[in-house]
């Protein structure tokens, strides 16, 4: 494979069932693909869209009824026996949803299963094996029988699997379909990882929009066709771009881009007027938690005009304020006058973001939240405080890492605060940073 052409490309690939009877499907139509060293990008789309079939395809495991399909420039239906033995082998890794490990083995001898096949030695393999359950945590699991095993560490322990013969390509399908949130958030950062520390190039497939804003680039699928694509990150060589016509899609920011991090079900396209019904459920959510569903949808409408800039703050309370029967959302008058306090706060801070110059944007927003939520900082955590809302408002920081350096003790360089109120100011700030578009 030469430098700069892609390590995986089809070329109107096509698989079809029982092809011209009456029980024909049609599983993958004419998807044409290019991916290139390094990228991680998402096959996404619904459950029987074709994304595993076509995932399969690139695997090796699913032949085509049509097209063709090269991994580093070589096509597969070309491959000898022992080329697509090397293929499978020490190419291409995979991670299932089902996990597939090997009951009656333990998981170290699961991991190092792969090494068997290729004849290493096994004081070798078992070293090995072990530094990759070192790796993912999970090392006191490796004399256990996949039983013992939660979910989480079955995933961790095919992971390492798939990394025994250090493959340059990892496919994952639906990895995280059978775990809790928590253990599925772990390996999605694991493969994150793989990607941009190991340079693995990674193809995950999903049926879950919250995953998408881990990948550079997402495949959009529907009926076995290939819709569109999205790029967050471009990684491909400039050639593909300057040969590519200028599609949909816009570069995404990196303050946008660490916002989808928060804000899960955020996309870049929503970024514009589409954004304001998402800031409006957002803000509402954010500062609401006792009304009824009525008080809260009809002052939602009410808040989606402020936030169009139909109404001001002033017309927004009296609306709230107002009774039913009068078209007003039924609130009481000191709960409008608190939320409309708040909702003004957060609106001015986002107006300084993105009117005023860094500096005074920084001070104004320190002093906002060191009021609202009572913080108290002599002068050198006053600066520290001011440099640590600037790493996250310059997008060099996203919500989790933020809120790491707000509870970080002192004397290890953080704030010290509270993990509640760490997580409260790094929310707040996270509201401003989403309020400030279209502002």
């Amino acid at each position: 494979m030469k430098k700069g052409e892609p390590i995986i490309s089809l070329d109107k690939v096509s698989v079809i069932y029982n092809e011209g009877k009456s029980n024909e499907v049609r599983s993958l139509v004419d998807a044409s693909i290019k991916i290139y060293p390094q990228e991680y990008v998402i096959i996404f789309g619904p459950s029987g869209c074709g994304k595993s079939t076509l995932l399969y395809t690139i695997s090796g495991l699913q032949v085509p009824t049509r097209g063709s399909v090269s991994v580093k420039g070589k096509k597969l239906e070309e491959m000898n026996k022992s080329e697509k033995v090397n293929l499978h082998q020490s190419i291409v890794g995979m991670i299932f949803q089902a996990f597939y490990l090997i009951p009656s083995l333990t998981i170290l001898d699961n991991v190092c299963l792969p090494k068997v096949f290729r004849g290493e030695a096994t004081v070798k393999r078992r070293a090995e094996g072990i530094k990759l359950l070192q790796r993912f945590s999970i090392v006191e699991q490796a004399n256990k029988f996949p039983s013992f095993l939660s979910g989480g560490q079955k995933q961790r322990s095919s992971i390492a699997r798939a990394l025994a013969n250090n493959p340059e390509i990892i496919l994952a399908d639906e990895p995280v379909g059978n775990l809790d949130s928590e253990s599925s958030e772990n390996v999605l950062h694991i493969l994150k990882e793989l990607n941009e520390v190991d340079k693995k190039t990674i193809i995950l497939v999903t049926h879950n929009a919250e995953h998408l804003h881990f990948a550079d680039r997402v495949i959009h699928m529907i009926d076995g066709r290939i819709t569109k694509e999205e790029v967050y990150q471009e990684k491909r060589p400039e050639y593909v771009m300057a040969e590519k016509e200028k599609v949909s899609e816009e570069p995404v920011s990196d303050d946008v881009r660490i916002l989808t991090r928060t804000f899960r079900n955020l996309s870049p396209q929503q970024i514009g007027a589409l954004l304001v019904p998402f800031k409006t459920n957002q803000l509402m959510n954010h500062i609401l938690s006792e009304l009824t569903e009525e008080q809260t949808n009809v002052g939602g409408a009410f808040l989606k005009e402020l936030l169009f800039g139909n109404i001001d703050l002033e017309a927004f309370q009296r609306n709230l304020d107002m009774d039913y029967t009068k078209g007003g959302a039924g609130w009481n008058k000191k709960r409008a006058e608190s939320f409309v306090k708040r909702v003004g706060g957060v609106l001015a801070q986002a107006k300084m973001l993105n009117e005023s110059d860094e500096r005074k944007a920084i001070d104004s927003i320190s002093y906002y939240l060191i009021n609202l939520f009572k913080l108290r900082f002599n002068e050198e955590e006053k600066l520290r405080f001011d440099s640590t809302l600037r790493l996250r408002v310059g997008s060099k920081l996203d919500q989790t890492e933020l809120r790491k350096k707000l509870n970080t003790p002192k004397v290890m360089g953080g704030m010290g605060l509270r993990k509640n109120i760490a997580e409260k100011v790094a929310r707040e700030l996270e509201i401003i940073m989403l309020i400030k578009y279209s502002v």
